[in-house]
């Protein structure tokens, strides 16, 4: 159990039988009156955000995420599938569980898989991925004083906005959490 009081940012709880991640939490001491805890919760399974907030000695069950790494193999349709690269046990996950986080991933890279109570809730990739670019425009001279980008096709599919200099066939190196060009490599 954990009280209001030692609220800290990433730790998860459950609350009235839904599991919150603390995105943001203040402790606030009023001048007139009882203090209490102001915090930001999301929701993992959802991952809705609310705003609420509890009395400091409040106490809450703490939520056990386990987060294993898994390669990712292939799709087929529908389907995605994992190995742990451990026990070579494989999994299936559907395309309502993955979202879209495995826009910028390879097939046999590594990913983390996130579950609660066996339940799969989301999919993190590596946070910087290298990937060659498949389609893109030529870059014209001229009015670049903006810092002008143009789209390019990486090979996983996705598209990245990506300075003018960047050729097709080049590789670049990608945020996966913001889906922004870092670098060429």
């Amino acid at each position: 159990m954990i009280s209001a009081g030692d609220f800290r940012n990433g730790i998860t709880v459950e609350i009235e039988g839904n599991v919150y991640q603390i995105i943001e939490f203040q402790h606030v001491k009023p001048g007139k009156g009882a203090a209490f805890v102001r915090t930001k919760l999301k929701n993992i399974i959802s991952g809705g955000v609310v705003e609420k907030t509890f009395r400091p000695t409040e106490k809450f069950p703490q939520a056990r995420i386990e987060r294993v790494d898994m390669q990712y193999l292939y799709s087929d349709g529908d389907l995605y599938n994992f190995m742990d690269v451990n026990t070579y046990d494989q999994i299936a996950l559907n395309s309502d569980q993955i979202g879209d986080s495995l826009k910028f991933v390879k097939e046999n890279e590594m990913v983390k898989i996130c579950s609660y109570n066996g339940n799969v809730f989301a999919i993190e990739p590596p946070l910087f991925v290298e990937l060659d670019i498949t389609d893109t425009e030529p870059g014209f001279k001229g009015d670049t004083a903006t810092g002008a980008t143009k789209p390019a096709v990486v090979e996983t599919g996705a598209t990245v906005y990506v300075p003018l200099f960047v050729e097709q066939g080049d590789k670049i190196k990608i945020d996966t959490r913001t889906g922004e060009y870092l670098s060429r490599v």
